[in-house]
């Protein structure tokens, strides 16, 4: 994937992790003119402005402006405001693709980078689980909840990414066995329960019941998508 043109530097946190856990290849740039000295190429593939507060919207309008003109190769933009600088912006002014609001969560983020990139011909599909609260990124093996990184063991991710890719089937622990673990897999059925128990300390209490047991059969994932 060619990189993604991000302002402003450094890059905060959350936007660098998002982007990061999206498989984003991305290069944060103070201005234009070091977006212009890093060019790849063939251009930047795209291109994420960053405005935090009232008094920096115009900046980053300035460098939207600036992309449009031609000053650097960008095929699109997405602009980032918060929500006092919705009233700001001109839906008029042909500055920007899209925008997002910030703080944002992933899974809309990662929605609105896509639209974005698939509008533009640049989009390259990232292979992810979503359900609710959860993302799964089957490439970088990395899970948020909420957001929040989740410190999975591997065996664990497998666990979890085979349930949330069935929501609403039933497994027993046999089967959970056999198919997560392999049929070479000797451990007994514990070995499934500690780390069902495992995986819901580390959704924390609130999404813990996304895991469910259903009494003298196994376990279930979240909901049917039949219901």
């Amino acid at each position: 994937m060619e990189p993604l043109l991000v302002f402003p530097e450094p890059v905060p946190p959350e936007l660098a992790q998002a982007l990061d856990f999206g498989g984003w290849a991305w290069k944060s740039a103070p201005d234009i003119d070091s977006a212009r000295r890093d060019e790849p190429a063939d251009g930047w593939v795209g291109a994420i402005v960053m405005a935090t507060a009232g008094a920096e919207l115009d900046g980053a309008l300035r460098l939207c402006r600036a992309i449009r003109n031609g000053d650097i190769n960008v095929d699109s933009v997405l602009l980032l405001v918060n929500g006092g600088q919705l009233m700001e912006l001109d839906p008029h002014e042909d500055l920007f693709d899209d925008f997002c609001v910030h703080p944002f969560h992933p899974v809309e983020f990662e929605t609105r980078l896509k639209h974005v990139f698939r509008r533009s011909g640049n989009n390259d599909d990232i292979d992810l689980i979503e359900y609710g609260p959860l993302a799964m990124n089957l490439e970088t093996y990395q899970a948020v909840i909420e957001g929040k990184p989740l410190d999975l063991t591997y065996m664990e991710y497998e666990l979890l990414k085979f349930l949330a890719a069935h929501p609403g089937k039933v497994f027993t622990r046999e089967t959970l066995l056999n198919r997560v673990w392999g049929y070479d897999y000797y451990g007994g059925a514990r070995t499934v329960d500690v780390h069902v128990r495992r995986l819901r300390a580390k959704l924390g209490e609130e999404h813990a019941n996304l895991i469910q047991t259903i009494r003298s059969v196994g376990y279930s994932f979240g909901r049917s998508r039949w219901i």
